[in-house]
């Protein structure tokens, strides 16, 4: 195959993954193990942290309507402290490799993301806009309302770049993101060892 794109997640591939302070979190306050990656994952079309990702509501709605999910599970959660950990560190290596691509092939970045302005910790907004310029196109939920894995999303990455999906390859951290991208002929690497799926994106493209 003549792969003529990349197309990139964010969070948990160019950056290291919410899950991992999510869990931090949990830890430190005695809450269970994947419980705010399962309050999220509920209603994954409706659920506060969908809406969130869409710019249907802002941070105060966010902070109220995910406390309440959180409630009702018995536990006393606040969106705003989930906004806090939504912050992961840049992955040098992985950005090396975005600009030895940069060039040779169309890169895209496909990201579901909340807006800056209302994200409370943006110590590194400055490390990721620059990042988010290596890629020719970027498409981010929280602007377009829509989010992965909505079919629709990966179509207009592949107009945007003008490539068609097989000449596509794509990486993401979760698998429900994957699925649609494999669905209309996009070539899939799962992120769970980021160095990996680097070495698998190589390989697709026989780069030594």
């Amino acid at each position: 195959m003549a792969y003529k794109a990349v197309i990139w997640d964010f969070g948990g591939v160019v950056t290291s993954s919410p899950f991992e302070a999510f869990n931090n979190f949990e830890k430190d306050n005695n809450l269970p193990n994947d419980l705010i990656r399962t309050i999220n994952s509920e209603n994954p079309d409706t659920n506060a942290w969908a809406k969130f990702e869409r710019n249907d509501i802002n941070a105060s709605e966010f902070n109220n309507l995910f406390m309440s999910e959180a409630k009702k599970k018995g536990f006393d959660i606040m969106g705003s402290q989930i906004i806090k950990l939504l912050s992961g560190k840049i992955r040098p290596f992985v950005v090396d490799f975005l600009n030895d691509l940069k060039g040779s092939y169309k890169l895209g970045c496909i990201t579901n993301n909340v807006q800056p302005d209302t994200n409370n910790q943006n110590n590194n907004s400055n490390e990721v806009s620059e990042v988010m310029k290596i890629f020719d196109h970027v498409i981010e939920s929280s602007l377009i309302g829509i989010r992965k894995p909505d079919l629709k999303i990966y179509n207009m990455s592949c107009e945007a770049l003008g490539v068609l999906p097989e000449e596509c390859i794509y990486l993401d951290d979760l698998g429900v993101n994957l699925k649609p991208a494999r669905a209309i002929g996009m070539t899939t690497i799962k992120v769970i060892d980021p160095q990996i799926a680097v070495s698998q994106v190589k390989k697709f493209l026989n780069i030594v």
